[in-house]
């Protein structure tokens, strides 16, 4: 067993207790729903896919706001944009919050909550059944006064904290019962225009046709993930080492400070518009859906072949993408130097051969 040394590991914690710089507030539900209705309080689409409370869900927190029995606090992360100002991003909470701005928000409230349907009607209470079918405007009003003074711990994570502890601890904080993927919380950590136009381009009609997806993976940031593979493994491939994730992270963060999104727009429309010729049915494999690790070889040899021969035209034949040299860099483990470089350079030459 190694020899613990208690002053290197007091030296490591102090380290990475100083990457992370909290705030904590004590704010009324009232105050919580003003924010989302100024959008002072922002909720990435990633999370806003997630809201999953019932009815009967929400309103047990309305009851329990009502009785005054504590509930967990919120957690949000500070977002400093230049033309915006400053917002809070909701990391651990988001189920709460967005129940009580169904039960009390007015309609442009909800919409820019963007939630859909009719207010919330409180149901399945199980001490205040007096309430039962009533909305927040029905409510007597000292009742409701109650619950708009009704306090609410919050606690932010600050803009100086390290974004690599931001990314951590939206990970740590995913409680809400659905559990996000890793684009998931790098669209909450890294927010911005590059990110957006992930999105943006994840609706691209070439794209679409080119990447086959099953139905579930449409909805939880895996059209955006692979639009953001294209990119890192375009500008940066012969520097990735094992970590996917980290690789990802990292080019992600570097693109939100830096997005050339003209540049870059060009290039995946080009490239997508190329593959949708090539691959008019779909880029795909036995299971009839396009496995990452082949989008990945593909995506960026088309893109690099392109930047070599701009007039490149669509290949007779396209065997090779069964070939069992291009099976040996695109199953199994996969997820190594070689076979990055393997897969990519490997398409990219078979483009440039016609």
């Amino acid at each position: 067993m190694a020899t613990v040394d208690p002053a290197k590991q007091r030296a490591q914690l102090q380290e990475q207790r100083r990457k992370v710089d909290f705030d904590t507030y004590d704010i009324t539900v009232e105050e919580l729903v003003r924010r989302v209705s100024r959008g002072r309080i922002e909720i990435a689409p990633a999370y806003q896919r997630q809201f999953r409370w019932d009815t009967e869900r929400q309103s047990r927190l309305v009851e329990s706001l009502l009785l005054g029995i504590p509930v967990p606090p919120l957690f949000m992360a500070t977002n400093i944009q230049e033309d915006e100002g400053t917002k809070w991003e909701v990391v651990d909470g988001l189920q709460r919050l967005l129940s009580l701005t169904n039960f009390l928000g007015d309609e442009q409230t909800r919409r820019t909550a963007r939630l859909q349907g009719r207010p919330l009607r409180l149901a399945g209470l199980e001490i205040l059944r007096a309430l039962e079918g009533l909305s927040a405007d029905e409510l007597p009003a000292d009742l409701r006064d109650g619950l708009l003074d009704r306090p609410m711990k919050v606690i932010v994570l600050n803009d100086k904290s390290d974004l690599q502890v931001r990314f951590d601890l939206f990970e740590r904080l995913n409680t809400g019962g659905v559990r996000l993927t890793d684009h998931e919380v790098r669209e909450s950590v890294f927010m911005g225009k590059f990110v957006d136009m992930l999105t943006e381009l994840a609706e691209n009609s070439s794209f679409k046709t080119v990447v086959l997806l099953p139905a579930a993976r449409k909805l939880d940031g895996t059209p955006q993930d692979y639009v953001l593979r294209f990119f890192a493994f375009l500008e940066r491939y012969q520097d990735f080492a094992h970590s996917v994730k980290d690789f990802l992270n990292d080019f992600c963060r570097d693109a939100a400070a830096n997005p050339e999104l003209e540049r870059r727009r060009v290039t995946f429309t080009r490239t997508f518009d190329f593959l949708a010729r090539t691959f008019p049915d779909g880029l795909r494999s036995r299971k009839g859906t396009t496995p990452v690790n082949l989008f990945e070889g593909v995506a960026v040899g088309a893109a690099l072949a392109l930047a070599a021969k701009p007039d490149l035209a669509c290949p007779q034949s396209i065997d090779w993408i069964d070939s069992s040299q291009l099976k040996s860099y695109t199953t199994g483990a996969t997820n190594d130097r070689p076979r990055v470089r393997g897969r990519i350079e490997f398409c990219r030459d078979r483009f440039l051969a016609g």
